[in-house]
Formats: C-alpha cells, structure tokens, sequence
C-alpha cells in the first residue's frame, strides 16, 4: 500500500529549470588552503522541503542542486567526514531562504555539539567562515529564518586537515575500499527518471541510490565509472549491482594514474543484477568500462564495490546486528483499554486526510477508531460524506482510520505480529504493514522500501498478501505472494496472526505459525534488483476503502465494516 505520489513531472521540471539557472550564476567560493572534506559525504537533516531537496544535495559538489527543510524553527543539516577532522573554513552558499541566526557546530559522536561560530545578523548569500575546531561530524544550526520558508543551502562545504592516514591494523584483511571514495565517470544522469544519479551514488553503500549516465550524452558505447581508492590498493573482489540498464560486456579496470589502465576482468556475456567478481589485480583507481549496453539506454550501477587490501579506506557504518536468540519482545500494544478510549498517543500517530492509491475514504483524527473493551482496537469504516481534495468532486463518501508509529517506534529487523480479523466487503482494503523511516524525512517511496505484511480485500476474503516493494520493483511488480487457509476458510471469520520474521537474510512470512511465502535477500539482488530493508522500518495499521487494486464498494458492502486488532507486537 505505497503512500502518496511523489511530486508531479511539472513540478520537477521547474525545480530542475530553477537549479540550471542558479548553477550559472553561482559564484565559486574563494579556494581555502586545507583540502575539501565534505563533499560526497553523508549528509542527514532535521527535515527536508519533499524528496526534491535532500540533505545529500547540499555536499555532492553541485552548485545548482540544493537541501531545504521544513518551514520551522530550529533545523539543521549536518555531514558525517568520517573521520576526525580538523575543521578550519566552512562556506555556505546560501538559497533565498537563509538562515538569519545559525551556529556551526562539530561533534566527535553526532549527539554532543560544540559551537566553533555564531551569529544572529547572517545576510545570507555566499559566506566563506573561517572557524577552528574538531570533530568527525561538522554541523549549521538554524535557529531563526530570514523567511516564512525553511533553511536552503546550495552547497555546505567543510574544509580541513585530517592529517596521516591510520595504519591497517589488519594488513592482511579484505576490506570494502570503496566506500565514500571520490567517483568519476563518463557521464551522469540528473532529471526526473534519475535525480541526481552522480558517480557518489554507487559508492555510499546505500542500495536505494544509483549511478547512471546520461540521458542526453551518455546512452552510448563505451560507458564507464571509476573509484579513487586514495592510495595503491590490492584488489580481490568487485561487486556489481545492476539497475536493467546494464552492461554486456565490460572490463574491471586498475590504474595508479587514471590514465592508463589495466584489465582485470572481462565479459562478453555479462548478466545485469548482482554480479560478484573474484579478481586479482592492483592500482589506486578502479574502473568499470562498459563496451556493449544491454538496452537502449546507458550504463547504471546501484552500488559498484572494491574489496581487497591496502587503499586508504573510510570505516562505513556498522551493519545493523540480527535479533537476539530467543527473541525478547521489545515493544507491542495489547489494546486493552476501556470500551470508548481511543489509540496509545505515545506509540501511534493517526493519520488523517484522503490515502493514496485513489482511494475513497477520508482518514479521520481518532472519529473512526477505539478500543471495544474486549482487548481489541476497532478500526471503523462508515459511509459519511466528507470534504477531501483527492476524492472525486472535492468530498469522500467514506471515513476511515490508519496510524503509524513514526517518530514514536521505529526497529531493524526482528519478529513483527499482529493479530488481527478482517472485514468482508466490496471495497474494503485492511492492511498491516511498515514503511522505511527515511520517508518521514524526504526520502520517497519507493526508495525508502515498504514491507507489507497482511493486505485482504473485502471482495475475496479468502485470499491474503504479504509483499515488498523497492526502487526496482514495486506496484504491481512488486515481490509476493497470495496464500490462503486450510480448507479454503474465509479470513472473516475469524482473528488470525499474521508475521514476518526480518533479519540480515531475508523475510520469512507467517500466518497462524505457519511458514506461508519466504524472501531471500541474496535471490532478490540476483534476480530482481537490490535489496534495501536493512535499515529502521516503522509499523503501520489501516483499513481503506476503494482504490486501483481493490476496487470502489457497492451497494452489497454494508457499512460500517470493523477490522480489529487484538495487538500487535515486536520482538528482537
């Protein structure tokens, strides 16, 4: 059940005209005399302004892309230099939105802050900082708007020295050399099928963002992109995760100078999705040099990874741990409450306004759901009229509920349950399911990944759903399964557990105990596209009406119609 469209074309077209135009105009900023440490890095935020204006958008070195946040009082946008840095110029090239009171602040953890500059009386436009301090995280905190919108910034650029590189503590070690490390390549694709698909993208371990060449230059042979690995490097694998564009034959390349270049490995016959090389072969700069493209269009990788010794390697992020064995459960509602009271505040959020998918129902704030005193939250759909700008002719004939646990509870991977009765009708649409925690803050759908674990609709309650959605394959082509009961029983009928066990290999679908549908990580990315549900997910429950899959109610539905929960629960 993906949430709302992502903005229109017309809306990213101007916003892409907009950025051109400032990116002509933009003005350098004055070099500085330590290196640039920024750029490429990652970058996070206390909001962003839509997915149009990501945090990342403000350190990828292009002076007509832009972060913006929320229209609110504090934000901030900080950038993680990976290492402890010594911080000696910070330039901020400002958007009309600028920020009149701010502070730079560096951190050693990204939780305790330390100020290297204030100031309340800030102009806005290009300003070249000279501050002193240290930090691995460097941060601009906006405490009052020049304006009724957010804080923008085109380019938030950090300058310093981080002196020597460390010495390997384990020389003899594989290793990912790859990660955050400069990238360069033949072209690269920034419109509204690819935003902002740079070279960064396939080397920042985020399986949702890709590389691609460009739609105007670059579908052509050859296509390439390479990695500076920052020092000479023994290389020993390659990993190669696919979009569809992909390419046939391609070379693994090493270079000490990025001029002359050497095969490592070669294919005529290459596959697309995940392709894992063993290799052998040394150079500070690796390339993959594409010669014969599998489609009409160019060349575009999801992640492009070196792996070997030596280089001078940034230290990625942990990997989230897999659930404790036994499992403890760590979080639930039993919805025990007294007949009439109304959802936990501190764990759900309600949602309220028209779903998306063209649905009919408007979700209201709490009208339409209450515990029954029986331990079961009742989540009511009726047939009343209400204003709602996305249902035909500007009024819902249908209310509803949905609430999430955004903001409030949010896990990586574990067992998530619920036991839940669904309701039979035309129309009707319950669900159970989790959605990417990264959408509260910009990323779109289906970026951030969606899990679904129970979708019924009313006209069949014989036959449930549980499924995933990602960048490459998602809607209709998304990955699932329908399943039923023993004995062809109605799900109506009765409560059921529905839950998907989530962890570093995959998902294993359940209902009533029994193993009904199962994902393996490592199948998908061979066979379907990346795979991108290992980072923070949230819980959503809802029950729609209408919409493209199943269909408008009629008369035979009968409202009201009651989906109840008897709870829901984590455990890790």
């Amino acid at each position: 059940m993906p949430p709302s469209p992502r903005p229109s074309r017309l809306a990213l077209l101007i916003a892409l005209a907009v950025s051109l135009v400032t990116s002509i105009l933009t003005i350098a900023p004055a070099s500085a005399a330590d290196p640039l440490l920024s750029q490429g890095k990652t970058a996070t935020a206390s909001s962003t302004e839509g997915g149009a204006f990501p945090a990342s958008a403000a350190v990828d070195g292009n002076p007509g892309t832009r972060w913006s946040s929320g229209f609110a009082d504090p934000q901030w946008i900080q950038v993680d230099l990976g290492v402890t840095a010594n911080i000696t110029q910070v330039v901020l090239n400002w958007e009309a939105a600028y920020g009149r009171a701010f502070q730079i602040q560096t951190s050693s953890n990204g939780s305790t802050w330390t100020p290297i500059y204030s100031t309340t009386t800030s102009t806005g436009g290009n300003q070249t900082l000279t501050v002193t301090g240290s930090g691995r995280y460097v941060r601009v905190y906006g405490t009052q708007r020049a304006l009724q919108y957010g804080y923008s910034l085109w380019e938030f650029q950090v300058f310093g020295t981080t002196g020597t590189t460390p010495p390997d503590p384990d020389p003899g070690t594989e290793r990912l050399l790859s990660y955050n490390k400069p990238g360069v390549a033949s072209s690269s694709q920034s419109d509204v099928n690819c935003y902002e698909c740079t070279p960064a993208r396939a080397f920042d371990r985020d399986p949702a963002s890709r590389w691609a060449t460009s739609s105007t230059t670059g579908w052509v042979d050859p296509g390439w992109i390479y990695v500076d690995l920052g020092a000479v490097a023994q290389i020993s694998r390659v990993v190669l995760q696919w979009d569809p564009a992909y390419a046939r034959a391609f070379q693994i390349q090493t270079s000490n100078d990025a001029v002359n270049w050497t095969p490592i490995y070669s294919t005529t016959t290459g596959t697309g999705f995940k392709q894992t090389l063993t290799v052998s072969g040394s150079g500070r700069y690796v390339r993959m040099y594409g010669t014969q493209r599998s489609s009409a269009y160019g060349y575009s990788l999801w992640e492009f990874q070196v792996w070997g010794t030596g280089g001078a390697p940034n230290t990625p992020p942990p990997l989230p741990p897999d659930p404790r064995n036994p499992p403890q459960l760590v979080w639930s509602d039993e919805f025990n409450g007294a007949a009439g009271s109304k959802p936990d505040p501190a764990k759900w959020t309600i949602d309220t306004g028209t779903g998306p998918n063209n649905e009919l129902e408007y979700y209201t704030n709490n009208n339409n759901a209450s515990m029954n005193g029986s331990g079961s939250l009742v989540m009511e759909a009726r047939r009343e009229a209400t204003p709602g700008s996305s249902c035909p002719g500007g009024t819902c004939q249908y209310t509803s509920h949905r609430m999430n646990t955004g903001g409030k509870f949010t896990f990586t991977y574990g067992r998530v349950e619920a036991r839940v009765k669904v309701p039979k009708g035309n129309g009707l649409w319950p669900a159970f399911w989790m959605m990417g925690a990264d959408f509260l803050t910009g990323r779109p759908w289906p970026y951030n990944g969606e899990i679904d674990i129970m979708e019924v609709l009313g006209k069949d309650t014989f036959t449930a759903y549980s499924t995933v959605h990602a960048p490459a394959y998602n809607g209709g082509g998304g990955i699932g399964a329908p399943y039923t009961l023993p004995g062809g029983a109605d799900f109506a009928s009765d409560y059921h557990v529905w839950a998907a066990n989530w962890d570093s290999r995959g998902i294993v679908y359940t209902l009533d105990g029994r193993t009904v549908f199962t994902l393996s990580k490592d199948e998908v990315e061979r066979t379907r596209g990346p795979w991108v549900f290992d980072h923070p997910f949230y819980l959503i429950l809802n029950l729609a009406v209408g919409g493209d899959w199943p269909g408008p109610p009629d008369a035979s539905t009968g409202f009201p119609k009651q989906m109840l929960v008897d709870y829901v629960r984590v455990y890790q």
